[in-house]
């Protein structure tokens, strides 16, 4: 079982960037006890990064050095090795929307799945369960709309409204129509208001 580590690291110089390494996926290479301790070999001498309990990444290697994978590479692999729904949190979609120049200072992401924690190195990022409405229309500026809305409250959803409906596509307003059964009733009165006139 000498090689073991390298092996596993030959299989995860084919993998995309941001595709997690996991024991269970490696047992074929050997057992599980020999792949549990293989893994945290690695991670301790950075081969990997065990962001996780039992999840791994490579880090991807840059005429700059060594850098993590692209967080959003990450979190849809991980989307789907778990089966869960990741979003960008309320106050992360409103900056990506230009409605505040607030940006939190620890990353949060909104999931379908229980609390977690990240660890990208010293970058931590932040899992946190999520209700339905928090979760609608999942990676589509519809949804990104529904969740900064909700952080910003219903004193300011006419303004931030009227900011963005001129910059919205048929398909937007379609799915934001979609999604007003699971908006609150003052967001889902502004929007139906402004979908009736569109």
């Amino acid at each position: 079982m000498r090689d073991l580590p390298r092996r596993i690291m030959e299989h995860a110089s084919t993998l995309q960037e941001g595709t997690p390494l996991c024991p269970r996926a490696l047992l074929h290479m050997g057992n599980r006890t020999a792949v549990d301790q293989a893994l945290s070999r690695l991670a301790r001498s950075g081969e990997l990064m065990r962001i996780f309990q039992g999840v791994y990444l490579r880090p991807i290697k840059t005429r700059f050095g060594i850098r993590a994978p692209r967080l959003e590479a990450v979190l849809a692999s991980l989307s789907d090795l778990w089966g869960e729904i990741i979003v960008p949190s309320g106050g992360a979609a409103a900056n990506f929307l230009g409605l505040t120049p607030q940006n939190p200072i620890r990353p949060v992401y909104f999931t379908s799945g229980p609390n977690r924690e990240l660890r990208f190195g010293k970058l931590i990022v932040e899992l946190r369960h999520a209700s339905r409405s928090q979760l609608t229309a999942p990676h589509t500026k519809a949804g990104d709309i529904i969740r900064a809305l909700l952080w910003l409250g219903p004193e300011e959803v006419e303004d931030h409204l009227e900011k963005l409906w001129l910059t919205l596509s048929r398909k937007d307003l379609d799915e934001l129509a979609t999604a007003r059964s699971t908006m609150p009733s003052w967001m889902a009165e502004s929007v139906s208001i402004r979908l009736t006139n569109a």
